[in-house]
């Protein structure tokens, strides 16, 4: 019996560990950007989790620095990169993340630690009406994409006035006399003109790769124009971190391809490379046409084998804007 009850309590513990850990989601920073911690639970491998946090597993082994190849263990604590995929700070809609306040900060300071948050939404999402937070008391900062976690709509905005309204006296409505009119003609109003649009893909927010797989844009010899132009949409972001730090650096890579949904229709690139920080955005160019894009690193690609031979890797979206026609290896130019 004794040997029994050892055995069985381990398993216990586990699964109330992993039950925990869908219960509130705690936001911790790193020296990567923020991020959740997530408890392998039993059956449960890197596609597994990337479908539940909406991250792609290869971001999932690299922001870890582990070897997909090698699998996961029962218990194993990985952390779960929040990033534009599947974080988002805006309505009041989705899993909440919450953030534990520290002793003598305030909505400002974590405002400034999380991608600079309005005051005003981290004040409804916690249904406070100043800028003071006690110690300990857990701030939700934002909000996860997920598809399998339950969302929540929080509903903590106070109305902008307590008064109640003023009755009208009431007044005894006349009944109006009826008017004899002519008969009107009754003109059919004619339908617009159907205005053609370019097709779009149907989805627009990116997903795990297994789910992506169904309805991304299938990148083949010919690249797919995006419906979007321009050099992308974090150009602006780069010309900001330009005059920030000065001191840029110039090389030429041979890069590869990852698939995804995203930037398409939002002009949102991504890539994969090496000791560079989470965040940042590189300005790619392709020496072949002098074609521009502009995209944000999500991760590494070391300890990948498919990665062998590759400097980097770029979202296909961005590959089409640069009108790359290889599916295997080309050589860009990054600046960062």
């Amino acid at each position: 019996m004794k040997k029994v009850l050892v055995s069985i309590i381990p398993l216990f513990i586990l699964l109330s560990n992993i039950h925990a850990q869908h219960a509130d989601l705690f936001v911790k920073q790193g020296d990567r950007g923020p991020y959740i911690e997530h408890t392998v639970a039993p059956k449960e491998n890197f596609f597994a989790i990337g479908r539940l946090y909406t991250v792609h597993p290869k971001h999932i082994a690299a922001y870890n620095r582990v070897d997909m190849n090698k699998g996961l263990s029962i218990g194993q604590v990985i952390r779960i990169p929040l990033t534009d995929t599947n974080f988002v700070q805006k309505g009041n809609s989705g899993v909440p993340l919450y953030y534990k306040a520290s002793e003598k900060e305030g909505l400002s300071k974590i405002s400034n630690n999380f991608n600079k948050v309005t005051l005003e939404n981290l004040r409804n999402w916690n249904g406070i009406s100043d800028n003071s937070v006690n110690a300990g008391t857990n701030v939700v900062v934002g909000f996860l994409v997920s598809k399998e976690l339950p969302s929540v709509t929080l509903n903590n905005t106070k109305s902008a006035s307590a008064q109640p309204p003023k009755q009208e006296k009431s007044v005894p409505e006349k009944k109006p006399e009826p008017v004899q009119t002519a008969p009107v003609a009754v003109v059919e109003k004619k339908q617009p003109a159907p205005v053609e649009t370019k097709p779009v893909p149907a989805e627009t927010k990116p997903t795990p790769i297994e789910e992506s797989r169904k309805t991304e844009p299938v990148y083949t010899s010919k690249p797919v124009q995006s419906s979007a132009s321009g050099s992308g949409y974090f150009k602006n972001h780069y010309e900001q971190q330009l005059r920030q730090q000065p001191s840029r650096k110039e090389e030429t890579v041979t890069s590869g391809i990852f698939k995804t949904t995203s930037g398409w229709v939002d002009n949102k690139y991504y890539l994969l490379i090496d000791k560079v920080q989470p965040g940042t955005i590189v300005k790619i160019t392709n020496p072949a046409n002098s074609k521009v894009i502009f995209a944000k690193v999500l991760g590494e690609m070391s300890s990948i084998k498919q990665n062998d031979g590759l400097n980097i890797r770029i979202s296909s979206a961005g590959a089409s804007a640069l009108e790359i026609t290889e599916d295997d290896k080309f050589i860009v130019k990054v600046n960062y």
